[in-house]
């Protein structure tokens, strides 16, 4: 037999071992290069979806705090949004008994005098005492049970409620709330009912007020005109929307065969108000919004809203944003400018195993420094939004074309840097939004509209948005361009 031998070079002198040690060498060191250059690559990426990220909370965080709810497919502003926002005016009442106030934007500065003449009003209808009282009618055993004339449980009901069919079944009989639950959860009804059993009493209350809010009960003859009969129900009503009348409920027998029972259509009533100059305003609900005030009808009688702009407000909300603007800068800055260690490559594996957990750390802080130093994808979007925040906005309806004119500057650009932070003048600033807030917040918030064609091919200009539009455009642009390059 032959013993199993290595071959080690004894005829030659030569020591394969240490050669086949020195060429796998040579391949994990090319292998490690290969992994290690994957891993600043995912290192990149890594830190591109994290400044994505902030350009996204900036922009839905700030979004929030405005009170914007609302926004095109593309991510920008509706026209005249901004004309809705609640903290540009402040809005009071002389008597809140009668009315609470509220403001948008478009609101006038100014004294509104009010006259609440009548409430908007709904139907309603309750059983007047105790249910199923008469004699040789239906009744309610011990057990909550409904029993017809005979005794015996009821567990099928039929009737009609503005138009609804509303059908009752339940083996081994139903109760005042079963009935009540139907009504409840039958759809499109406009009515919503209730059964209190310690009083003894039924409810029905209309879900709508004004005078297109109404309630119609149809039963046949039978259990189901037993029933309605026996709810002993009264009814508030208005009569032509303006008397407020409370009647018994009368069910008149009618149809071909005497066997249909009909009770009349009762409705409510539209809140009437004087307002200002204008007169006789209706409205079927108690909450009535006039050129930006909105006025929640609580009572009747005289009093005064008084809409002033809100110029401390203001000018905090815009604070707020370009604090939140100007550290989303310094964030992209410091990326730009961070320093980068080459020395510092991705560890590999077995030098991973070397070290201890804090040491790795450390190691991967100083390899991850400066992955994305002078990117100009970064560079490009923070300056592309600098330069846009000082075009002239000669478009505008309002006073201010330019950024400096309402007391908002930046800082000068300096070498590495992404571009200047805000700077706000509070004097220059507030002084604007008393003379003109409604030309300030054009100014901030009007809609931006990008280039278009029409069917003819030619090509339409975009328009200018205000200041947060620019800024919120050139943050999408950038993300755009993260992604395509990222991935």
């Amino acid at each position: 037999m032959y013993d199993h031998m290595r071959l080690t070079g004894l005829a030659s002198g030569i020591d394969t071992d240490e050669m086949v040690r020195n060429l796998m060498q040579v391949e994990r060191i090319k292998v490690d290069r290969v992994e290690q250059d994957r891993q600043v690559l995912l290192w990149r990426q890594e830190a591109y979806n994290s400044i994505n990220r902030d350009f996204v909370n900036f922009i839905l965080n700030t979004r929030k705090n405005f009170g914007i709810t609302s926004v095109t497919s593309q991510g920008t502003f509706r026209p005249n949004s901004y004309r809705n926002l609640n903290w540009v005016k402040k809005a009071s009442s002389s008597n809140e008994s009668i009315a609470v106030v509220s403001s948008t934007a478009q609101a006038m500065d100014s004294n509104y005098k009010v006259n609440v003449h009548r409430l908007a009003d709904g139907v309603s209808m309750a059983s007047g005492s105790g249910i199923f009282q008469g004699e040789g009618g239906i009744s309610l055993d011990g057990n909550g049970i409904l029993r017809d004339t005979e005794g015996q449980a009821i567990e099928e009901l039929r009737f009609t409620i503005n138009g609804k069919q509303v059908e009752v079944f339940k083996d081994g009989g139903i109760t005042m709330r079963d009935v009540a639950n139907e009504i409840n959860t039958t759809e499109d009804i406009g009515m919503r009912a209730s059964y209190d059993s310690g009083i003894g009493r039924f409810f029905l209350q209309t879900t709508t007020t004004g005078e297109e809010a109404e309630i119609s009960i149809a039963v046949e003859g039978g259990v189901g005109k037993d029933f309605i009969e026996g709810l002993n129900l009264y009814v508030n009503h208005y009569i032509d929307g303006e008397e407020l009348r409370a009647d018994r409920l009368e069910l008149d027998l009618q149809g071909d065969e005497g066997n249909a029972i009909y009770g009349n259509t009762y409705g409510g009533s539209n809140a009437l108000i004087d307002f200002g100059g204008a007169t006789d305003i209706e409205s079927s609900s108690n909450r009535i919004t006039i050129n930006g005030i909105t006025m929640d009808l609580v009572g009747t009688g005289e009093f005064t809203v008084t809409v002033a702009t809100d110029v401390d407000g203001v000018y905090d909300k815009i604070r707020e944003f370009i604090d939140d603007y100007n550290e989303l800068v310094d964030k992209a800055n410091g990326l730009l400018k961070q320093n980068q260690y080459r020395n510092y490559k991705p560890l590999t594996a077995e030098q991973k195993k070397a070290m201890e957990k804090e040491e790795v750390e450390l190691w991967e802080e100083k390899a991850k420094s400066g992955l994305l130093r002078n990117d100009h994808i970064i560079e490009r979007t923070m300056l592309n939004i600098r330069t846009s925040l000082y075009r002239k906005s000669d478009e505008f309806i309002g006073p201010y074309k330019l950024l400096t004119e309402i007391g908002i500057s930046t800082q000068s650009y300096t070498q590495g840097s992404a571009g200047g932070k805000l700077v706000i003048d509070e004097a220059k600033l507030k002084e604007a939004i008393a003379q003109d807030p409604e030309g300030v917040m054009e100014f901030l918030f009007k809609e931006s509209t990008p280039e278009g064609k029409d069917e003819d091919g030619n090509v339409i200009p975009g328009e200018l948005g205000g200041i947060v539009s620019r800024i919120y455009d050139g943050l999408m642009m950038g993300m755009e361009d993260i992604i395509k390059k990222s991935g």
